[in-house]
């Protein structure tokens, strides 16, 4: 009986191994990309940084471009996540300023948790599957954004509501650029702060009813 509960762990022992060294080849991979892109960096130099032999890497990722499209699954994951947090009916009935908290907050604290998200998913030659995920991902993100605004302004045409939301969604990746430049800490938290101003500026006048909306011709 000990004998089978032995032969029974061990798979599960190299199964817990192999999920270690994924995982230490991931973040290896995500410092790499970080520091010098996705087109700039080799399996090789994935290798290095994660302190394994070339040979090791090829055991569990053929190429580069798996070990990508595994990260950038990966994020894209956890990404839908903080979406589906934020964007939720009950958050809705919010206040706009609270709003915006429970909104932002989750979107800019993932990016400062993976800077290499904006690193992958903004290369030049990432792999078409991720960049495809990618694209689904921010249409969603667009709709959810347009659906607050129709919450708030329920008179605003369909093409004004893309407007707003497009334009909404420009600022805050506008804003995002800054708040990841930002050295953490206090600099880093007034700029989310600046942020989340320009936001509630932009979007307040849905709220009081005073928004202005370009004339058709």
């Amino acid at each position: 009986m000990s004998e089978d509960v032995s032969e029974e762990s061990k798979p599960r022992r190299r199964q817990a191994r192999g999920e270690r060294r994924i995982a230490q080849l991931l973040q290896a991979a995500a410092n790499v990309f970080c520091t010098y892109g996705y087109t700039a960096t080799s399996t090789n130099a994935i290798a290095r940084e994660a302190s394994v032999s070339p040979g090791t890497l090829y055991q569990y990722f053929p190429n580069k471009e798996a070990i990508a499209i595994e990260l950038g699954e990966r994020l894209l994951h956890e990404m839908r996540e903080a979406h589906g947090q934020a964007f939720t009916p009950g958050n809705l009935a919010l206040p706009l300023p609270e709003l915006l908290d429970v909104v932002v907050d989750p979107m800019i604290e993932f990016n400062c948790e993976n800077p290499v998200f904006l690193a992958l998913m903004h290369g030049s030659e990432v792999p078409g599957r991720i960049a495809e995920e990618h694209d689904a991902l921010h249409a969603n993100l667009l709709t959810s954004v347009r659906d607050v605004i129709a919450h708030f302004a329920p008179t605003l045409s369909p093409e004004e509501r893309a407007r707003i939301a497009d334009m909404t969604f420009a600022i805050f990746k506008g804003g995002l650029g800054l708040v990841l430049a930002a050295p953490e800490g206090a600099e880093r938290d007034a700029t989310i702060a600046e942020l989340k101003t320009v936001l509630l500026r932009y979007l307040s006048p849905l709220v009081d009813g005073t928004v202005t909306t370009t004339p058709t011709r």
